[in-house]
């Protein structure tokens, strides 16, 4: 039988999709490490935010859900502590930021 929490897990889990395409594209497109790593970054985290969101709704009220929770605040607290480890990392190394060549 179909549920509107059904619906609503497919249209989440949707949305975290694009989201991570979105970060893929910015990825591919933009000119420096620091740049991608910010699309990277705030991409994926909503992102993979939303497609967990997705299957607690999908899941319901269970322990499973409780699980997911759990390894949604993880992955909010460490993936953006991961990209601020690299870019400084990556700026104690001497990478410069792009910017436009004056002249």
């Amino acid at each position: 039988m179909w549920k509107a929490s059904d619906g609503f897990a497919i249209v989440l889990t949707l949305a975290g999709i694009f989201f991570l395409f979105s970060g893929l594209i910015g990825l591919l497109r933009f000119p420096d490490l620091y740049s991608r790593m910010h699309a990277t970054g705030k991409c994926d985290t909503l992102g993979v935010a939303l497609s967990i969101l997705g299957l607690i709704f999908y899941e319901g009220c269970s322990l499973i859900s409780l699980k997911l929770f759990f390894i949604l605040v993880f992955i909010f607290l460490a993936n953006p502590t991961a990209t601020h480890a690299i870019a400084r990392a990556a700026f104690r190394r001497g990478i410069k930021p792009w910017g436009r060549e004056e002249g």
